[in-house]
């Protein structure tokens, strides 16, 4: 085969290898109405950026669309007042743990804990249901350190075991 003929094929090679590797596009991370709703919600954090509940919201939203980042980023720019509240630092420790930062997140829990212990009246600034979670989520996360998993995702075996360790119940037979 001729000089030409060798040049001509390694190009048409090249140039089928180009055609075939083309661009392709990501698959997106939110479906159409996901993006809506995360849209809305983070309208009505930028136009109230010290509302709580816009930004538990929003924070909630972008945890169940599994990008923790986000609702990090939104917790840890909202003002103080606002991060200080039981329910927002509680979701600021699911966004930690699914971060990959056990340590941090026991520790958000346990604001949560310290914040719904009852004041001096007798009366918590916690609902039964955030106590309840705060409580089993505290507890799990504390195997979670005590088993040295840092990333509960990247270590399924030992999360599954600190969860049993967290949950597990003793039962009485009484005859």
């Amino acid at each position: 085969m001729g000089l030409k003929a060798w040049n001509g094929v390694v190009l048409a090679a090249l140039a089928s290898l180009w055609l075939a590797s083309g661009t392709q596009r990501e698959k997106p991370i939110l479906n159409e109405q996901q993006a809506l709703r995360v849209h809305a919600l983070e309208t009505q954090v930028a136009e109230r950026p010290a509302d709580p509940i816009a930004v538990r919201n929003l924070a909630q939203a972008y945890l169940d669309v599994r990008v923790p980042g986000l609702a990090l980023n939104v917790i840890e720019s909202a003002p103080a007042l606002v991060r200080t509240e039981p329910i927002i630092d509680h979701l600021y420790a699911r966004a930690l743990l699914e971060q990959g930062r056990a340590v941090d997140a026991l520790a958000a829990e346990q604001r949560v804990l310290d914040a719904c212990e009852p004041g001096m009246d007798g009366v918590s600034r916690c609902d039964t249901w955030l106590l309840a979670s705060a409580t089993r989520r505290a507890d799990i996360m504390r195997q979670l350190v005590e088993l040295g998993v840092e990333d509960a995702n990247a270590h399924p075996e030992a999360s599954a075991v600190a969860y049993h360790n967290a949950t597990r119940e003793a039962r009485l037979a009484v005859r």
